[in-house]
C-alpha cells in the first residue's frame, strides 16, 4: 500500500467472531422463515458470503450496485449500477450493506424496496458511523460502530482497491 498510512481498526479474528454473532442474532429472529439476502455491491460482497454461512435461516441471495463515492468522498448522490433479477414482492428482506456512513444510499434503497411491497425489511451493516448519519431509517443488524475514520479492507474499497485485505484498516491522513 503505497504512499498510503494505515492502522487495523478490526482484525481478521474480531471480524469473522462479530459476523458469528449476527448470524446467530439473524437466525433467531428469522426462524424458519425463508430470507431474500440482497447485497449493496461492490463493498458487501466479502462480508456477505461470510454472513450467509453463519445463517441458519433457509435464503436466497441477489446483489444491487449502487454507488455514491468518489475517493474518499461521499458525493450524496446515489445511482444505481446493477438492479436486482428477483422479485422482492412478499418476502423477508435483508439488506447487506459494507459501511453506513450518512445513510443516504440506504434511505435510497429502502424506499425503493417499498414500493415492491416486501413482507418485511431489515438492514444489516458491517460498520456504522452514527456521526454521520442524516438517514431517517434505522440499522437492524450492526457490526462495529465507528467514528468518522476512513477505512478499507475485507470488501470496502479506496478507488477500487485495497478490497482484498482480510481486515479492516483505518486510512490515516
Amino acid at each position: 500500500m503505497e504512499n498510503l498510512n494505515t492502522k487495523v481498526l478490526f482484525s481478521k479474528d474480531q471480524l469473522q467472531a462479530r459476523i458469528e454473532e449476527l448470524g446467530k442474532q439473524i437466525s433467531q429472529d428469522y426462524g424458519n422463515e425463508p430470507i431474500v439476502v440482497i447485497g449493496v455491491l461492490k463493498g458487501s460482497f466479502i462480508f456477505m458470503a461470510d454472513l450467509i454461512r453463519s445463517i441458519n435461516s433457509p435464503l436466497e441471495i441477489d446483489f444491487i450496485g449502487v454507488s455514491s463515492y468518489e475517493g474518499t468522498s461521499s458525493t450524496g448522490h446515489v445511482r444505481i449500477t446493477n438492479d436486482l433479477k428477483m422479485d422482492i414482492a412478499g418476502r423477508n428482506i435483508l439488506l447487506v450493506e459494507d459501511i453506513i456512513d450518512t445513510g443516504l444510499t440506504i434511505d435510497y434503497l429502502i424506499n425503493l424496496f417499498k414500493v415492491s411491497n416486501p413482507k418485511s425489511l431489515k438492514v444489516c451493516s458491517l460498520l456504522s458511523k452514527p456521526e454521520a448519519h442524516q438517514m431517517t431509517h434505522t440499522i437492524d443488524y450492526v457490526g462495529f460502530e465507528i467514528s468518522r475514520e476512513f477505512v478499507i479492507g475485507y470488501g470496502l474499497d479506496l478507488d477500487e482497491r485495497y478490497r482484498e485485505i482480510p481486515e479492516i484498516l483505518q486510512v490515516i491522513e
